[in-house]
């Protein structure tokens, strides 16, 4: 007896690397201010990409990066950790970008927020 598993996305038309992008970029502070929430997603693909994902504060620093290689799903939710911040309160920057090993790239996407000052 086999059993055959039927999951909608499987019918999702897949983007060739050429027309791969993310589609979405959002980040929102923890309560504790040390950590940022991202969600992020890129249109369905039929070859795996590769994302760096990196956090610079409102003078350009980096403050957290991390990369996915050749990530399973096309949606990802993960958390930052801010390094080097004893006040973490500011602006700050967050940019992804998608590419291929062996091309295409896609251009960058950036999304900005703010976390408050702690009360």
């Amino acid at each position: 007896m086999s059993m055959e598993l039927f999951f909608p996305e499987d019918l999702t038309p897949r983007a060739t690397p050429e027309e791969t992008r993310i589609t979405e970029l959002h980040a929102e502070p923890h309560p504790d201010q040390k950590r940022v929430r991202v969600n992020m997603e890129i249109t369905p693909f039929q070859t795996r990409p590769y994302v760096d994902v990196t956090l610079t504060d409102s003078d350009g620093d980096e403050v957290a990066t991390t990369s996915f290689v050749e990530p399973m799903t096309w949606k990802l939710e993960f958390t930052l950790h801010i390094r080097g911040k004893a006040d973490p309160a500011g602006v700050y920057r967050l940019e992804a970008r998608l590419y291929y090993p062996e091309g295409p790239a896609a251009e960058p996407v950036s999304f900005e927020f703010e976390i408050p000052k702690a009360e």
